[in-house]
C-alpha cells in the first residue's frame, strides 16, 4: 500500500523563492502541496490568476487565494491610523504589517486541511522570517515549518537552473531593485538603498508625478475613520484608502526613505512610496489637533508608538495589543469631521478642518485675541501661582546662574 503523502501549505507569493519551495517540495521530497496566496490588498486579479495557473505548473495539488484585506483592516490597519503610526516618524509600517496578516491566514488554512508542514521563502537575513515563523508557533503548534531559502542557502541562479530544468519557465532575471507592493503603500530595496550616501532616482519609484500645480483633497473622517473623499462616501475603507492612494500618487506624494533597527539586531534601509498613508495618517493627525484635548494626544501618542513597534517586531499577538486597540479606539469617538489638505507635486500641506468638535471654536475666548471666559486679574493670579515652583527654587539657589 502506498504511504500517505505529509501534506505541506507554502505561503505562495509567485516570486522565485516561493516557486522554487513548491516545486522543490513536490519533486524532490514527495510532498503533497498545496499553494495558498494570502492577499492583504496587494495583488491585482491578473497577478492573482497567474498565480494560480503557476503553482499548478510547478506541481501543486491544489492553490487557493486567501483574501484577508478587509481583516487586515479591521483588526490592525485602522488602528494604525488611530494612532498616526509612522515607524521613527516616516514609515508608515506598510509591507511588514500585512506580512503579520498573511501569516495567519496561511495558518488557519494550513489547521483547516490538517496539514503536516508549512513552508514559506524567507531568508535568514530579514523581518519577516520572524513574523511568519511567530505566528506559525502560536496559531499552528506542532505543525513542522520548512524554510528552503534560509536552510539551504541556495543562490537565485541555482533556483532558477532548478526551476528551468525541470520545464518551468518564467523570467526571474534579477532586477536592481525589489519590490513588495500592499494596500497601505510599497517597499522598495536594493539599488542605491545599499549605499548610505545615496538615495533613490526617479526610475526606482513604480508611480510616477503625472500632475503639475495643486488642488484640494478633501478628507472626511467619522470616530476616526475615513468615510469620505472629496464628498464620494464609501461604505467600504479599503475602497477609500485606494481612492486616496489613486489621487495621491499622481502627485508623487508618499515617497521618503526609512532607517531603523530590525527585529534581528541590525540596521535596516529601506525606500517606500505610500501617498495614502501619508495623507490619510496626516489629515487624520490634524483632525485630531482640533478634536482631542491635550492629554489625549499626548497619552494616544505614546502608546500608539508601542503599538507601531510591537506590529512591526511581530508582536501582534502580545495581549497588551488589544488594550492598546482599546485605548486607541476610545480615543476616536469625537474625531469627526472633514480635514482639508493642498496636493502639489511632491508634497502637501494642511489648510483647515470642519468639524461640530472643533475645540478652537469656543465661547471662552479665541487666542491671541480677546479672553471671555476669565478676568484679567484671574490671568495675573493663574499666572503667579503657575509660576511658584520656580519661585521656591531659585529663591534658595540664588548661586545658580542660568
Amino acid at each position: 500500500m502506498e504511504a500517505k503523502k505529509k501534506k505541506v501549505v507554502v505561503a505562495f507569493s509567485g516570486g522565485l523563492d516561493t516557486s522554487f519551495t513548491v516545486m522543490y517540495l513536490a519533486k524532490e521530497k514527495g510532498y503533497e502541496v498545496y499553494a495558498a496566496c494570502a492577499d492583504t490588498g496587494g495583488f491585482s486579479t491578473e497577478q492573482l490568476k497567474t498565480n494560480e495557473e503557476n503553482a499548478y505548473k510547478l506541481g501543486a495539488k491544489a492553490y487557493v487565494t486567501l483574501d484577508v484585506t478587509r481583516e487586515y483592516y479591521d483588526k490592525s490597519l485602522k488602528y494604525m491610523v488611530f494612532g498616526n503610526v509612522l515607524r521613527n516618524g516616516t514609515y508608515p509600517i506598510s509591507v511588514s504589517s500585512e506580512r503579520i496578516f498573511q501569516a495567519l491566514a496561511i495558518a488557519r488554512y494550513a489547521n483547516e486541511i490538517g496539514a503536516d508542514a508549512i513552508a514559506h521563502g524567507s531568508t535568514g537575513a530579514g523581518n519577516d522570517q520572524i513574523r511568519f515563523d511567530m505566528t506559525f508557533l502560536v496559531m499552528a503548534p506542532g505543525v513542522e515549518i520548512i524554510t528552503l531559502t534560509r536552510d539551504m542557502a541556495l543562490s537565485r541562479q541555482e533556483e532558477i537552473d532548478y526551476l528551468n530544468k525541470h520545464g518551468f519557465e518564467a523570467d526571474f532575471a534579477k532586477l536592481k531593485y525589489s519590490y513588495n507592493v500592499g494596500l497601505w503603500g510599497t517597499s522598495i530595496c536594493g539599488g542605491e538603498i545599499l549605499d548610505s550616501a545615496q538615495g533613490l532616482p526617479e526610475s526606482a519609484y513604480l508611480k510616477h508625478c503625472r500632475k503639475e500645480g495643486s488642488e484640494q483633497l478633501r478628507l472626511t473622517f467619522k470616530k476616526g475613520e475615513l468615510k469620505a473623499v472629496n464628498g464620494e462616501t464609501f461604505d467600504d475603507p479599503i475602497q477609500a484608502i485606494r481612492k486616496v492612494e489613486e489621487t495621491g500618487a499622481a502627485y508623487g506624494i508618499g515617497r521618503d526613505m526609512h532607517v531603523g533597527d530590525t527585529i534581528i539586531g541590525i540596521k535596516g534601509r529601506v525606500g517606500f512610496e505610500a501617498a495614502a498613508a501619508i495623507l490619510i495618517i496626516g489629515a487624520h493627525r490634524f483632525l485630531e489637533k482640533y478634536t482631542l484635548s491635550k492629554w489625549q494626544q499626548y497619552w494616544k501618542d505614546q502608546v500608539a508608538n508601542w503599538y507601531g513597534m510591537f506590529l512591526h517586531e511581530s508582536q501582534y499577538l502580545e495581549p497588551v495589543m488589544r488594550d492598546i486597540e482599546a485605548l486607541l479606539e476610545s480615543s476616536q469617538r469625537n474625531v469627526n469631521g472633514t480635514a482639508i489638505l493642498e496636493l502639489r507635486p511632491l508634497s502637501f500641506s494642511t489648510v483647515g478642518v470642519e468639524s461640530k468638535d472643533d475645540l478652537v471654536k469656543t465661547k471662552f475666548g479665541e487666542y491671541g485675541e480677546m479672553q471671555k471666559g476669565w478676568t484679567a486679574e484671574d490671568a495675573k493670579g493663574f499666572i503667579k501661582v503657575t509660576s511658584t515652583p520656580l519661585r521656591v527654587y531659585y529663591a534658595n539657589h540664588k548661586d545658580e546662574e542660568i
